[in-house]
């Protein structure tokens, strides 16, 4: 089976400036790593001729496959054809074929074509054209004596699809590539990425197939485990032993695999107990409401921003101490379980969320910043609550908050809350 390296070449100022994120480059690495293709490097370059001839050249002098992405639309500052053609040594013809196919999506759509759109249908001669159904910008591969060069567009859906359609067949073929890499992700909540590799460190150390990575998030860790292999019953079968030693490691904090995320699995369980669920929170300022109304909008009965007095108030007539509310607006810890009590029957919901954030007004972190979080559920028997020792306005803190917030939701409806 071959061994395959890759480089993938971003095109355009626009990214250098900050004024768009390279997604595409991430999307088609992972992509790569699937079907065993190894990804050297990654290189960003402007809408040069030097530097882009520079960087092409040299792609193409120490890698198997160059990806292009970018370059090549109908403006005069799209150069990317016109490079790899001088790169190749290659002359640029008119495709008959493809300036049909752009007049023919003109017509449908019932523009006119300029003639600046029939630079697209030029490409280097020997090509193979590679037709783009989902945009004006057809797409071309040219196979080079030291490698190959894939030129694609950068519009992110048209990019996906011909990679997907025509780029990974077309690898397959060439390179008679079988091996591929599969993954587990297990996804842990309430776990720093320290304290998961203090509990793994060996796995990660020693494993060479499955290998065994973590990779932390605001709020969750994931562990990824990979296989190299040729047969996806095979991968699953070496995974299985590692996913059980790290789920025995981390038992009711891992929540999710693969591309489950927390919101989805909320929604299923608020879904399948048939249980609705009312918040109300502060610094987050919606954040908490808009994950679980995404995760299943029949089951948000409620939700209340707080962050003055009014709105605590109202709710509190409904808390189990009506007649403390000023002493519990001054104790937060308490307060939070009362909102948690007072907005679930207020809601006439199944559960009551309460969150508050009180950060250090001299602290201004984006991450972990100091301050007081407190949470609490209440599902018509108790209160189950957490409290934590960050409190920031940032959007990893706010996140994290959320994140939090959700899982103390999951604990709840699976009955694991106080466990561990």
């Amino acid at each position: 089976m071959a061994t395959i390296n890759a480089e993938i070449v971003a095109i355009g100022s626009e990214l250098l400036l900050g004024q768009i994120v390279d997604t595409n480059s991430a999307w088609m690495a992972q992509r790569l790593a699937e079907i065993g293709v190894n990804l050297f490097y990654k290189t960003i370059v402007g809408d040069n001729a030097g530097r882009m001839r520079e960087i092409i050249s040299r792609a193409l002098e120490r890698s198997d496959v160059v990806i292009t992405s970018g370059g090549i639309g109908p403006t005069e500052d799209d150069l990317t054809r016109e490079l790899v053609a001088e790169v190749t040594g290659r002359q640029l013809v008119l495709d008959p074929q493809l300036l049909q196919q752009i007049e023919e999506r003109f017509r449908k759509r019932g523009f006119i074509m300029t003639r600046n759109n029939e630079k697209q249908a030029y490409i280097p001669v020997g090509a193979i054209p590679v037709e783009n159904p989902n945009g004006t910008a057809p797409s071309f591969i040219v196979e080079d004596p030291r490698g190959v060069i894939i030129s694609l567009p950068g519009v992110p859906f048209e990019m996906k699809w011909l990679f997907e359609q025509r780029v990974i067949p077309y690898l397959r073929d060439t390179f008679d590539l079988r091996e591929m890499i599969v993954s587990r992700v297990l996804k842990i909540a309430e776990v720093g990425e320290s304290s998961v590799d203090d509990r793994i460190g060996h796995l990660i150390r020693t494993s060479t197939n499955p290998t065994v990575g973590v990779l932390a998030h605001p709020g969750q860790v994931d562990v990824r485990i990979s296989v190299k292999t040729d047969d996806v019953d095979k991968a699953y079968a070496l995974i299985a032993p590692v996913e059980e030693e790290v789920r025995e490691a981390f038992t009711h904090h891992v929540f999710a695999i693969d591309d489950e995320t927390m919101e989805g699995v909320v929604g299923r369980l608020l879904k399948a107990k048939g249980v609705s669920v009312a918040v109300i929170e502060d610094l987050t300022g919606g954040m908490i409401a808009q994950h679980l109304q995404r995760a299943a909008r029949e089951s948000l009965a409620e939700a209340v921003i707080a962050h003055t007095e009014p709105p605590l108030r109202r709710v509190l007539r409904h808390c189990r101490h009506p007649d403390r509310v000023e002493a519990l607006l001054q104790d937060d810890a308490a307060l939070t379980e009362e909102l948690a009590f007072g907005i679930r029957i207020h809601s006439q919901g199944d559960l009551g969320l309460a969150v508050r954030a009180i950060p250090d007004p001299t602290r201004t972190t984006q991450n972990l910043s100091p301050g007081k979080t407190y949470m609490a559920v209440a599902d018509g028997q108790r209160i189950h609550t957490r409290e934590y020792n960050f409190a920031g306005r940032g959007a990893p803190d706010l996140t994290r908050v959320t994140m939090y917030a959700l899982n103390l939701v999951r604990r709840t409806l699976e009955g694991m809350v106080g466990v561990g």
